[in-house]
C-alpha cells in the first residue's frame, strides 16, 4: 500500500533529518562547540586555539595550549519556527490551527581536555553534540499528517593528538566514536488509507473519513568518523588554519508504531521494524587570526559542507527490499565569518561577529520537517579571567532566519497539501569556564 509506505518512510527519515529547520547551523548540524566563539560568531574558529575547545575546529590548535586544561560550555538555544498557511487534506478537517511556535529551549552542552605529553605532542579529548535540537508543533494543527514532534540528539566522543613540527607548522587529528538517537511522530491518514487500498467499501468498513491516529518511531545507531587540521604560524600575530570532519555513515534502526488503527488496516499497519542508511557530511574549514595590536585581535572563516551526500532516503524492511524511496536533492554549502575582540585590559575581553550562512534545502524540496533557510548570524559576547588559570566566557547570538516558502503536496499519500510560509529565528545564549592547571 502506497500510503503506509510513505507513512513509515516518512518516520524513519524524520528521525534524522527533523532539525533542519531549526538548527543553528544550516542543515541539522550544530556549530555551538565552544564558548569563547561564540562571540565571535566562531569566526577564526580553525585558527584561533584560544583554548581546549579547538580539538573539535581544529586538533592542531593544541599545540597553543600549555600544561593542562579543561573546558566546560552550555549553550541554551531557542530556535522560533511559525508556519502561516493553508492545508487541505483528503477524507479530513485539517483545521485552522497554525501548530504554534514549533521551536523550544534545548541546552547543548560540550568538554574538552586538553594536555602536554612532551613539548611537541598535546593529547586531549572532546565530548560534544554536532546535530540535534527539537521541534514540536500543536498535536492538533494543520500540518499533523506531515509533522507533530520531532526530536534529534548526538553524542560525540573526539580523542585527539597534535604535533608542532616547528615554531611555524603543527598538525592535529582525531577520531569521532559518534551515537544518534531519533524520535518522531506524525498523524495518520487512516479514511484516506482504507480508500487508496479498497475504495468505498473498506472506507466504509472502517466508519467513513475522519479517521485518524498517530505514528511514532524511535531509533539509534553508532558510527565512526575522523578529523584533522594543520595551523601555520605566518608571524607571531597572525596565523592560518585549516581543518577537515569526516563524513559519518549510519545505518539508523528503529521501530514504527500506530495509535487507534481501525481492525480493517491492522493487517496493512503493523507495527515493524525498518532501517535508513543514511550520510552526515563532511566539512572543510579555513580560518584566519590576526593579532592587530595589544588591544584588538581580527579574524575570519569560511566552511563548506557537503550536504549533498543527502540526494535520496532509501526506507529498507528488515529483509532488505525497498520499502520506499524519497527524493531530497540538498546541496553543498558555504558559511563565512567574521569577527573582532577587543581586550580593555588583561581581566576583561569584548567580542563580536557576523557570519552568513548557506542552506542545503531548495524550495522545491522544503518539507514541514525541514523549513530551512538561509541565515545571518550577529554576535556579542565576552570574556572574564578569573584568575591566571581561569576565564569565564559568555555571548549571545541572534539568527536571522529567510522566509521559507512551502508547498509539499502529499494528497496522494493522504498526508495532504501544506501551502505556506515559515518565519524562522534563533537565540543562542552561551556560557563556558575554561581552566588550566
Amino acid at each position: 500500500m502506497m500510503f503506509k509506505q510513505t507513512v513509515v518512510s516518512g518516520s524513519v527519515a524524520g528521525a534524522l533529518l527533523m532539525m533542519a529547520g531549526s538548527a543553528t547551523a544550516s542543515g541539522f548540524a550544530l556549530i555551538e562547540q565552544s564558548g569563547s566563539g561564540l562571540g565571535n560568531a566562531f569566526a577564526g574558529g580553525a585558527a584561533s586555539a584560544e583554548d581546549a575547545s579547538t580539538i573539535f575546529y581544529n586538533p592542531a590548535g593544541m599545540s597553543r595550549l600549555s600544561g593542562k586544561q579543561l573546558v566546560v560550555a552550555a549553550h541554551a538555544i531557542k530556535p522560533s519556527a511559525k508556519f502561516s498557511g493553508t492545508s487541505t487534506v483528503p477524507l479530513q478537517t485539517a483545521g485552522s490551527a497554525m501548530g504554534g511556535d514549533a521551536g523550544s529551549w534545548a541546552l547543548v552542552p560540550n568538554a574538552y581536555f586538553a594536555m602536554e605529553a612532551n613539548p611537541q605532542m598535546h593529547v586531549g579529548l572532546g565530548i560534544n553534540a554536532p546535530f540535534g535540537l527539537q521541534t514540536q508543533y500543536d498535536a492538533n494543527w494543520m500540518g499533523r499528517f506531515q509533522a507533530i514532534k520531532s526530536k534529534l540528539q548526538t553524542i560525540n566522543l573526539n580523542p585527539s593528538v597534535s604535533y608542532q613540527f616547528s615554531d611555524a607548522v603543527s598538525i592535529g587529528a582525531g577520531l569521532n566514536y559518534q551515537h544518534i538517537t531519533g524520535e518522531l511522530s506524525n498523524a495518520v491518514n487512516y479514511s484516506a488509507a482504507a480508500f487508496a487500498a479498497g475504495g468505498v467499501p473498506l472506507l466504509g468498513a472502517i466508519g467513513g473519513a475522519g479517521k485518524e491516529g498517530i505514528s511514532a518511531l524511535t531509533g539509534s545507531d553508532s558510527a565512526w568518523g575522523y578529523n584533522f587540521g594543520a595551523l601555520f604560524n605566518l608571524t607571531p600575530q597572525a596565523r592560518i588554519g585549516v581543518a577537515y570532519r569526516s563524513r559519518i555513515k549510519y545505518n539508523l534502526s528503529g521501530n514504527v508504531s500506530f495509535t487507534n488503527v481501525p481492525a480493517a488496516l491492522a493487517a496493512a499497519l503493523p507495527n515493524q521494524a525498518v532501517t535508513l542508511a543514511v550520510t552526515m557530511p563532511d566539512t572543510f574549514s579555513v580560518s584566519g587570526f590576526h593579532q592587530l595590536n595589544d588591544k584588538w585581535d581580527l579574524m575570519a572563516d569560511a566552511t563548506w559542507t557537503g550536504w549533498s551526500v543527502l540526494q535520496q532516503l532509501n526506507v529498507l524492511r528488515t529483509n532488505g527490499t525497498s520499502l520506499s524511496l524519497t527524493p531530497e536533492n540538498w546541496k553543498d554549502t558555504w558559511r563565512v565569518s567574521t569577527g573582532a575582540s577587543y581586550h580593555y585590559n588583561e581581566t576583561w575581553t569584548a567580542r563580536m561577529g557576523l557570519a552568513v550562512d548557506q542552506s542545503p534545502v531548495s524550495d522545491a524540496f522544503r518539507t514541514a520537517r525541514i523549513p530551512d533557510g538561509n541565515r545571518t548570524w550577529l554576535s556579542v559576547g565576552g570574556q572574564y579571567k578569573t584568575s591566571k588559570q581561569s576565564a569565564l566566557d559568555f555571548g549571545y547570538a541572534h539568527l536571522f532566519v529567510n522566509s521559507a516558502t512551502i508547498n509539499q503536496n502529499l494528497a496522494a499519500t493522504g498526508a495532504g497539501n501544506l501551502v505556506g510560509t515559515y518565519s524562522n529565528s534563533v537565540d543562542i545564549l552561551t556560557v563556558q569556564y575554561a581552566h588550566g592547571f
